[in-house]
């Protein structure tokens, strides 16, 4: 069997802030030496992230000396632009969100899940045309860290650009590579999955889960129910983050209550672990 990790072509490497996607990468550069000449690796920040992500992207760089370029949605003219950033100048409020929020002026939602494709896919390739790459937005030509146990999100996708789906790799080996790393992802830890992993109270995340961040970090709610209410200001025909979920204004009263109030699930969300 090829070796999926191999690289040959123009790739854009999908680096998400999360353990699978950073070990995607490591694969990639045992694979082939170091970075390939024909890949670049983009980490696309809706200012929503942890700290801790930032840290760990940040980490990834420098301990396998390896570029990640760092971008965020920005509009210029009223257009959709995008900004590269880094670790210090990389937004920590949610303002690219925000902006792209006020410039649509409506929320995401489960049925338009339109944030991962404003705030990351787009944006990346709006840098990649800027570079003269003949990039397709439908993601043909990037390398996505999607594993061999999550099949229903790697259903209608490229398997080709799947290498660690190719290779069989699952949670447990994702997980048994960090156990030996000097360095780690560091975020807290609930029903065995990261509480805060990519966008900290993003509205695909059960209610109990959104309930607990809210308990342990109450400051987060206060973006997302403010975007809730700016949102509702602007325009009466507003359906909130989500229909089926309490308001993140109701979050805040819920988490004041210390027992599980809820146990339902958290939605696939096509931003990566």
């Amino acid at each position: 069997m090829n070796d999926p990790f191999k690289i040959s072509e123009p790739t854009r490497i999908s680096f998400s802030g999360g353990r699978t996607s950073a070990y995607m990468l490591w694969r990639v550069l045992q694979s082939n030496g170091g970075l390939p000449a024909e890949a670049i690796v983009c980490f696309a920040n809706t200012g929503k992230e942890d700290e801790k992500t930032l840290e760990f992207v940040r980490d990834c760089s420098v301990n396998w000396n390896v570029p990640i370029v760092w971008l965020e949605w920005d509009s210029v003219d009223e257009k959709p632009r995008f900004k590269v950033v880094d670790f210090d100048s990389a937004s920590r409020n949610g303002e690219p969100f925000e902006k792209c929020i006020k410039h649509y002026r409506k929320l995401p939602n489960p049925a338009q899940r339109w944030c991962t494709g404003q705030l990351k896919i787009r944006t990346i390739h709006r840098y990649l045309r800027s570079l003269g790459w003949e990039h397709d937005e439908a993601d043909n030509d990037d390398f996505v860290g999607i594993r061999f146990d999550e099949p229903r999100r790697a259903a209608k996708m490229n398997k080709r650009k799947l290498p660690l789906y190719l290779d069989g790799v699952t949670k447990k080996t994702v997980a048994d590579f960090w156990s030996g790393q000097k360095f780690n992802l560091n975020l807290m830890i609930h029903k065995g999955e990261a509480l805060l992993g990519n966008c900290d109270l993003c509205f695909l995340k059960s209610v109990d889960k959104k309930v607990n961040i809210a308990r342990v970090f109450p400051e987060k709610v206060t973006w997302w129910a403010r975007m809730e209410k700016e949102v509702f200001d602007m325009s009466s025909e507003s359906t909130g983050f989500s229909k089926g979920h309490p308001s993140y204004r109701e979050l805040k009263k819920f988490s004041i209550d210390q027992a599980q109030l809820f146990d339902d699930e958290s939605i696939d969300c096509f931003c990566g672990d």
